[in-house]
């Protein structure tokens, strides 16, 4: 199959390219095909084919204008590397397409900044050029199928149509039974990114070892010095969340090999079955370097699964953090992806954790009280808090938090009086009522600048209705064409869901479009 067209590669030749006149939808397809046939020559284990089909689509023309275009509209598009450059004009962008040459690519070093962390800390993230982006992202395509194919059903970190609530679903599966197991081990990697060992990724990573050899050694600026890495893969890359997610896969196929036994039915598929001695009720729940492990008693997580985990990670150069691994009793109840599963009695609870609350508190209350002064309005900041309530009430709607939602209303309603009273220390609290709350269907009360726009007021928490979500399976693959239909009819369910609240969403005010959320 000649995945490249004749025309593309006339383009590609001549040198001449219109940014503009590239046919999207055909570079798609043409992507996709090939993909596909990936994921079936790694079903089939025919490796040497796998290697070929992505040589060939690390080649192709419509890979190279995709992983282009995927680098300039993402969010960083605007933010360069140590060379300064970013691809903003068509004209610069088709050149770009033109010079995308794996047998003649160089990786330069990367530009070292520092986040925050929610602990005090800073995370280090090293920022790649725009060349050196494309090139991840060109080989991204080629290397995520096979990622999804190999990888362990109970993942759900940087996957393409998983999330945090597919997670936290399976974590409400699995413990939520009547004969659930009652001990979690709680597990989190002690600098996932940073210490994952170059020797096994040089050796395990099915891409061309040249291109990958180059990612991990090309080191990092700070300060104008130029430090080498000799582990770990830089925390900024695009292709470093799956090299993250490959380097653990796996775990689960090993607990399943010691607890299960694997018998293969008469359609030639492997069924999972357990041993005759009692069940030992060892699940993996994972998503991205947080993981959970349940089990029926403690002795059985910290004898056997705890030393079992840190060897499959020092293989890799990794281990577990001490602080952040815990083994825990689900009466008790843990954290995880800012939920907390607990038992109350036989009911098993999934609601937003106290540190998630507390720290979107402190943020509307810091907004309210030090972002803006008592000289600003009201509207300004409505404009300021709705999109943080707003997605953390979307983030949160899936699990039981309806009683939650109500306490944060009343938090930010007794944040923004407050305000009211600081503003206008010499007004009536009547007066203060008519200017700033109106109701709202059955909400009084509710804050809003009526001088400004009476039809844009804060956003109600507890008038957004719980939606369940509904987990993905564990085996699909978005890349194999045997599940289309099931992501089709997926992606039709999610939109036909979309939360949505008259009069308190999408008003658009002249003059302040580009604020609004």
């Amino acid at each position: 199959m000649n995945v490249i067209s004749e025309k593309s590669d006339n383009m590609r030749v001549s040198g001449n390219l219109d940014w503009n006149s590239i046919d999207w939808n055909k570079a798609e397809e043409s992507v996709r095909k090939l993909q596909e046939r990936i994921v079936k020559a790694q079903q089939e284990r025919k490796y040497g084919r796998v290697k070929s089909l992505s040589r060939i689509l690390t080649r192709s023309f419509y890979s190279k204008a995709l992983a282009v275009k995927r680098v300039t509209q993402n969010k960083g598009k605007r933010t360069s590397g140590v060379d300064g450059e970013t691809w903003r004009t068509p004209s610069i962008k088709a050149q770009a397409v033109l010079e995308l040459d794996p047998q003649r690519y160089k990786a330069k070093p990367l530009r070292r900044i520092y986040i925050p962390k929610s602990n005090g800390k800073k995370r280090p993230l090293g920022i790649p050029t725009m060349k050196d982006r494309a090139m991840q992202a060109l080989y991204l395509l080629a290397l995520e199928p096979i990622a999804e194919t190999t990888a362990d059903n109970g993942s759900y970190g940087f996957r393409r149509s998983r999330s945090t609530a597919d997670a936290v679903v399976h974590c409400h599966i699995v413990l939520g039974r009547e004969y659930a197991p009652q001990w979690i081990l709680e597990g989190d990697i002690k600098g996932c990114f940073d210490n994952i060992s170059h020797e096994w990724l040089l050796n395990n990573i099915p891409t061309e070892k040249r291109i990958l050899y180059q990612w991990l050694k090309a080191g990092y600026i700070e300060n104008t010095t130029l430090f080498n890495t000799d582990e770990g893969t830089p925390q900024g890359g695009i292709i470093s969340p799956v090299l993250a997610n490959m380097t653990l896969d796996g775990l689960e196929r090993l607990i399943n090999e010691r607890y299960k036994r694997c018998c293969i039915r008469s359609d030639g598929r492997a069924s999972w079955q357990t041993r005759k001695r009692p069940s030992p009720k060892v699940y993996l729940i994972r998503y991205a370097d947080d993981f959970v492990i349940t089990g029926t008693t403690p002795e059985i997580l910290e004898q056997e699964i705890k030393p079992m985990v840190q060897a499959f990670l020092a293989e890799r150069g990794l281990s577990l953090s001490e602080e952040k691994t815990a083994i825990t009793h689900i009466k008790e109840g843990f954290d995880f992806l800012g939920f907390n599963v607990r038992r109350y009695g036989k009911t098993l609870l999934t609601k937003p954790s106290k540190k998630s609350v507390k720290r979107l508190l402190n943020k509307i209350r810091e907004i309210v009280k030090y972002g803006h002064g008592k000289g600003e309005n009201a509207y300004k900041i409505i404009v300021c808090i709705n999109p943080i309530l707003r997605g953390w009430a979307n983030y949160y709607r899936h699990a039981a938090s309806k009683k939650t939602f109500v306490h944060i209303d009343h938090e930010v309603w007794k944040s923004v009086w407050r305000w009211a009273l600081r503003r206008h220390n010499n007004k009536s609290r009547q007066w203060m009522k008519d200017r700033y709350f109106i109701r709202l269907k059955n909400r009084d009360w509710v804050f809003c600048d009526t001088h400004i726009n009476r039809e844009y007021p804060v956003f109600c928490m507890s008038m957004l209705p719980i939606k369940r979500h509904v987990k993905i399976r564990q085996d699909a693959n978005p890349f194999d064409p045997c599940w289309r239909e099931y992501f089709e009819r997926r992606k039709r369910i999610k939109s036909l869901k979309k939360p949505f609240i008259k009069n308190v969403h999408h008003v658009i005010v002249p003059g302040v479009a580009k604020a609004m959320p």
